[in-house]
């Protein structure tokens, strides 16, 4: 929970990998509270309160993931709208002419996520979810310290380095600092935030 809550105000690729490694966790555990306080929550130095605080948290995830039914696979919803802010910032600034740097750093990356998703089978999913999933399945191999080919690695180097940029602008675009908008001195709107704009149509 204390790690959670950092990791969304820093880095949102690493808050969504840290949401996903919680959820294999509980389930490790068997969804059983007594074993993720043993396993888990008492490795952590913490005062009582804190400890109660953390307990309730692991308890409602618990009680989400039943409710859910993803005990045994997928993901939480509120980690799934996580994910899909993300998809949405990400087509925005392909639409966007004023982010070539993103959009190149994307295409540069669809070659592998085009082979990633040819080797998925029927459990296809989308591009950003493509790349996320590529990086949780890094970071678990890198904990059970199992090897991985130099053509895996420049892969998911690349996969990264993209992802890093999304995530950068995700929270450049939460503290309102990404897109312009039209009291910046752009004429009839061009180049406001184009979520905004979608959102504000809806109206």
């Amino acid at each position: 929970m204390i790690i959670a809550s950092k990791k969304r105000k820093e880095n949102i690729a690493e808050y969504i990998l840290y949401m996903w490694q919680i959820e294999d966790l509980i389930r490790a555990n068997g969804l059983d509270i007594d074993r993720i306080k043993a396993n888990v929550i008492d490795s952590f130095q913490l005062d009582e309160a804190q400890k109660v605080e953390m307990t309730q948290w692991y308890e409602s995830l618990i009680d989400m993931m039943r409710r859910e039914g993803v005990t045994e696979k997928g993901h939480l919803q509120i980690n799934k709208n996580m994910l899909n802010q993300l998809v949405r910032l990400h087509q925005a600034l392909l639409n966007d002419p004023e982010f070539p740097e993103y959009s190149a750093e994307f295409y540069r990356t669809l070659p592998f996520i085009v082979e990633l998703r040819s080797k998925a089978g029927d459990a296809k999913v989308g591009e950003i979810e493509t790349c996320f999933t590529a990086l949780y399945g890094m970071l678990m191999m890198r904990l059970q310290k199992k090897e991985m080919s130099q053509e895996t690695l420049d892969a998911l180097k690349q996969i990264s380095r993209f992802v890093t940029m999304l995530s950068r602008d995700f929270h450049l675009d939460e503290e309102d600092k990404l897109f312009k908008h039209p009291d910046d001195g752009m004429e009839n709107g061009a180049g406001a935030n184009p979520l905004a704009q979608a959102e504000s149509k809806k109206v």
